[in-house]
Parts: structure tokens; sequence; C-alpha cells
């Protein structure tokens, strides 16, 4: 029944919004500064994290008036990662280092739905560059070699304005982290 009138609730909010002033328009430059916590990679029992990923992203805005407000951009994305892999169990004592670096291009929609918040979400198609090193005990080998794949991503988020070129931002969703915070400047 809680959850019946919870989503009731959030169905009457999202629709008593109305649109705000957008934050973000055409031909604006906005570069953000990332830190991620939880991690799509290197989940697992015997991993943990040694640098969280951090990423760094570009967007231009190139379309405007959609859907009344809306506004599209596109832009580049680059994040890093890396976690090991750890077995250790009488005399042994050993595992793999791992890293990520994942690059591409992302595009987003915005929509102002609320004031001094640039509000959107975003679809990346990148790439995946991952790189593996052995230690320990075990001996000095690649048991699983450096490869690449292709990197998809998709979030929501949202950039709140401290003034009129710097914000801060979080945003959620499948990617290199499954919650980013950050800062962002427009110019």
């Amino acid at each position: 029944m809680k959850k019946v009138i919870a989503l009731i609730a959030l169905i009457l909010m999202i629709t008593s919004l109305k649109a705000q002033e957008s934050t973000f328009n055409k031909g604006d430059n906005v570069i953000n500064l990332g830190i991620g916590i939880g991690s799509y990679y290197g989940t697992g029992t015997y991993n943990s994290t040694t640098v969280p990923p951090i990423s760094i992203s570009y967007e231009r805005g190139i379309v405007d008036s959609v859907f009344d407000k809306g506004v599209i951009g596109v832009g580049a994305y680059l994040a890093y990662t890396s976690y090991k892999w750890n077995y250790n169990y009488a005399n042994y004592d050993y595992g793999w280092k791992y890293s990520n670096i994942v690059f591409g291009a992302k595009g987003t929609f915005h929509y102002p739905l609320i004031e001094k918040v640039d509000t959107y979400a975003g679809l990346l198609l990148g790439y995946n560059i991952l790189s593996s090193k052995s230690y320990g005990s075990a001996g000095e080998y690649d048991y699983s070699p450096d490869s690449g794949s292709l990197a998809f991503s998709i979030n929501v988020g949202g950039r709140y304005y401290f003034s009129e070129n710097f914000s801060a931002f979080i945003e959620f969703g499948y990617g290199i982290s499954i919650l980013t915070l950050g800062i962002s400047t427009k110019f």
C-alpha cells in the first residue's frame, strides 16, 4: 500500500512540474570532472578497487527548442579506474591488477525541470581498453591478457549552478560507475 501511495505521489509531482529557464543552451560548452562511487568494473568477491572511477568530459549544445525548452548536446568522454583480484590461501598470495580506460562520444538531452539545475539524460558509445598484470607467489604470467571491447553507458543527472558558469553535478546510471559526483564549468 505504501508503494502505491508513493508511486501516485511521484506521478503527481512529475506531472505538476513546469519547465524552468534553461541553464544549458545551444552553443554552450561545458567541461565536467567527476569521481565515481561504485563501479561495474571489477566487482566480485576477491576484487578491490585501487583507483575509483575518475572521468573528464566535454559537451557542447548543438540543437535547441526540442520539446519547447529541451537542448541536445554532444561531446567527448574519458574515464579511468583500476582494481585488483587477490587470492590468499596457505602459502599462496597472488592475483592480477586490472585497469580500464574508457573513451567515447556522449550525447545528452537537457530539459529544465528545476530552477538553477540543468537536468539531463545521456548515452555514451565508446571503447574500453583493459590492461592486466599478474603478481605474487604464483609467478609472473599473463593469464588474462590485455584486451578491449565496446563500451556503452546510459545515465541521468543534474548540474546545480552556484554561479552562471560554475556548477556541481551528480549522475546515476550504468557505465564505469553507478554514481558520479563532480564539478563543471561552462564557457
